[in-house]
């Protein structure tokens, strides 16, 4: 009883949350699991979309998957050296 109630004030998880936690974010990672092939791909479409509104360094372009706990994210990373002048 002690330890549920010291768990619960400090915030910490005991051992079965921790363990569904981590198998929760290996099922995760397991689908989400893309190809270099695939983010080649993605990396050039979202280049050539943001070509249309900034000048960039395509040198300096980089497409990563962030995953979280509870969540992955697709992170880009790219120089702008200016904005477009819309015509």
């Amino acid at each position: 009883m002690w330890n549920s109630l010291l768990r619960r004030l400090t915030g910490k998880s005991g051992t079965k949350d921790t363990a569904k936690k981590r198998l929760r974010f290996a099922l995760v990672y397991d689908q989400l699991e893309v190809s270099d092939d695939t983010l080649s791909s993605l990396q050039q479409d979202i280049v050539e979309v943001i070509s249309r509104y900034f000048e960039i360094d395509r040198n300096g372009v980089k497409l990563d998957i962030s995953r979280g706990e509870d969540l992955s994210a697709l992170v880009l990373s790219t120089p702008i050296l200016s904005a477009r002048r819309r015509a």
